[in-house]
């Protein structure tokens, strides 16, 4: 099996951040075993495709509900 894709990559970590409301990226990488720097560079591309993050006050990502 090759690599994974960016876009597998990205749905990989907003599956994750969905399941775990508040997560920092940190525990994220460490649990997809993913570089702690792909995880923070995704932030921005996942935005991009339309999964919609924010940050809390202490580092924690959260789905943006309506």
């Amino acid at each position: 099996m090759g690599r994974q894709t960016e876009r597998e990559r990205l749905q990989q970590i907003n599956d994750y951040v969905e399941r775990h409301p508040g997560v920092r990226p940190a525990e994220i990488a460490q649990q997809l075993d993913l570089p702690r720097s792909s995880v923070t560079r995704a932030l921005p591309a996942l935005n991009d495709e339309g999964h919609l993050l924010y940050e809390d006050r202490r580092g924690g990502l959260w789905p943006f509900r309506k």
